[in-house]
């Protein structure tokens, strides 16, 4: 029986779990800092395990990575490099589904010339982005066509019944990585024309995008998208674009919020007495009518619906902040999470949506969509936990079972490793609808 090592018991980490219990038959040990999670796991499968255990312990972690034949990473993207170190070291394959780094795309020769894969972004956003992506590329390319323009959206989002709140989403856990994605500057390619977005003013750059079966979103560009115009073998493309899809009134509110300057992560340890007008105070300077203040810094009027947004957030109220110590950025998360938690029995979504333009010789231009809808179960597993952790397990599963021979630092954009990861997510449901027109 093979056996894996999952570090990280999160709220992602359940199916991935329970798909090698089951599906896969292997003897899978998860480690996690806080036993009890890492216990319900594995509770009722007598090929489980579980091992309280720190990620910077060192020791333990090498200890635990040579005792199984494969290690799954679903602990924040910081800590896999030196996880990748431990892997090289054991010659143990590696499978993560977070962004490839600097420092671990720094890894590739060393794993190529040990013979070892190591596996990154084979989640959802990245990760069925990818894979959905190249098989309608592959397939454009080997029937003589190019795809000349290409648009990829994804959202993480609460389903229909369950946005009702002024922001259009909810939260699982703290929404600090989330506000925190925000920050980070864009670049992508629009028609030929090199576009970059601050990471200030990314919430200002958005705009409306129908999906085919959905209400209408926002999108607005994800980080660099340049780099895959040669990962996915796109030599001459006008249009490369990665972006992410929020139901409307998120975009407007966190642009407030980052023009207040709210969003700074700066640590400060005065904030037992502080109220949450206190706190939006500080940024305004002013002692008099607060929401007045606000409405002026932003150019808006005192009922404009951002104001009205920042209000139910509770930036007038003289509630505590509720920490002692921390940044704006976790007064901030404390006071989302307070508000926009999902309640028993609602449910996620995950909307994935490409665009393409394809041409063949001869032919005029194509437009292409591909889409994916994934309903989370109420009070069950979530859209996100589903589609992040299943196309991590099934690769997981594929390189035990030595179906996938690759080596060094890899995403999932090559046909040996996306084709039968595909396949096993459609039997559970998770498939991309193509239409053309």
């Amino acid at each position: 029986m093979k056996s894996v090592l999952v570090l990280g018991a999160g709220l992602v980490s359940g199916p991935l779990v329970r798909y090698l219990l089951g599906e896969a038959g292997c003897r899978v040990t998860v480690a996690d800092i806080e036993p009890a999670r890492a216990r319900r796991l594995v509770e009722g499968y007598p090929n489980g395990a579980w091992l309280e255990m720190s990620a910077d312990n060192e020791r333990e972690l090498g200890e635990a990575v040579v005792e199984h034949d494969l290690v799954v990473s679903l602990l924040p993207y910081a800590h896999h490099v030196r996880v990748a170190g431990h892997c090289l070291r054991q010659s143990r394959p590696l499978v993560t589904t977070s962004y490839v780094s600097e420092e671990m795309r720094a890894l590739d020769a060393a794993a190529r010339d040990a013979g070892v894969l190591l596996l990154n972004e084979v989640g959802l956003d990245p990760g069925i982005d990818h894979m959905s992506a190249m098989a309608l590329i592959h397939r454009v390319q080997e029937a003589g066509g190019r795809v000349t323009h290409f648009r990829s959206y994804c959202g993480g989002l609460p389903g229909p019944e369950a946005n009702n709140n002024p922001l259009g989403y909810k939260f699982s856990w703290s929404p600090k990585g989330v506000v925190m994605a925000g920050r980070n500057d864009a670049r992508y390619l629009d028609d030929g024309k090199e576009v970059f977005v601050p990471g200030r003013e990314l919430f200002g750059h958005r705009w409306r995008l129908e999906v085919p079966g959905q209400d209408a979103f926002e999108a607005y560009p994800n980080r660099d998208s340049l780099p895959y115009v040669e990962r996915y073998g796109l030599a001459g493309i006008r249009t490369m674009l990665r972006g992410t899809l929020r139901y409307p009134g998120w975009c407007e509110t966190l642009k407030a919020i980052a023009d207040l300057d709210l969003l700074d992560d700066r640590e400060r340890d005065d904030l037992a007495d502080l109220t949450c007008a206190d706190w939006v105070r500080e940024c305004v300077s002013n002692d008099g009518d607060l929401r007045r203040a606000v409405s002026e810094r932003l150019g808006v009027s005192p009922d404009a619906p951002v104001v009205v947004n920042l209000a139910w957030l509770g930036f007038f109220n003289d509630e505590p902040v509720g920490i002692e110590r921390g940044s704006n950025l976790d007064i901030l998360a404390k006071l989302m999470l307070d508000r926009m938690a999902y309640r028993p029995g609602e449910r996620d979504m995950v909307v994935l949506h490409h665009e393409f333009e394809v041409e063949h010789p001869g032919e005029v231009s194509v437009p292409v969509t591909s889409t994916l809808v994934v309903l989370g179960e109420p009070d069950g597993e979530s859209a996100m936990a589903r589609t992040v952790g299943l196309p991590a397990a099934i690769a997981a599963r594929l390189i035990l079972d030595g179906r996938l021979r690759l080596t060094g630092v890899q995403i999932p954009v090559s046909p040996e490793i996306y084709r039968p990861v595909l396949e096993e997510l459609a039997r559970f449901g998770i498939a991309c609808i193509e239409r053309d027109g």
